[in-house]
């Protein structure tokens, strides 16, 4: 009920379209693509990301929570949760449909830069 009543950026309609459309864990989805998301909206949200990286005690938002999540084991790749290289076209095309208020304009070459590094697991920039 809440989902239908509020708007959702890119992190959370991203995990939504990788989640159901290639049935990945809900947690795991959401740990390995918060940082990826972080960074492509940081230049739209400088505000924001002073203060995640000053609750994290670190100078850059989305590489404290990439590290955070590794260093505690949690996953950092979305292939290690199942996803194929292939999977990422079509996890753009979805994400890019239905448009949907974001911090920064949503863009297919940056979104898709933004999956591949989710998929390899490298760090967030």
């Amino acid at each position: 009920m809440v989902l239908t009543g509020v708007d959702m950026a890119l992190h959370h309609k991203l995990c939504h379209t990788l989640g159901g459309s290639f049935n990945l864990p809900h947690a795991e989805t959401h740990t390995i693509v918060l940082p990826h998301a972080l960074a492509y909206n940081a230049p739209a949200a400088p505000l924001a990301m002073q203060r995640i990286a000053a609750a994290l005690g670190r100078a850059d938002a989305p590489q404290a929570l990439f590290d955070l999540a590794r260093n505690n084991g949690a996953p950092v790749a979305l292939k290690d949760l199942g996803v194929e290289p292939a999977d990422l076209e079509k996890a753009c095309d979805l994400a890019l449909q239905n448009r949907y208020p974001n911090p920064r304009p949503l863009e297919r070459e940056p979104l898709m830069r933004l999956l591949e590094d989710a998929f390899e697991g490298r760090r967030p920039g």
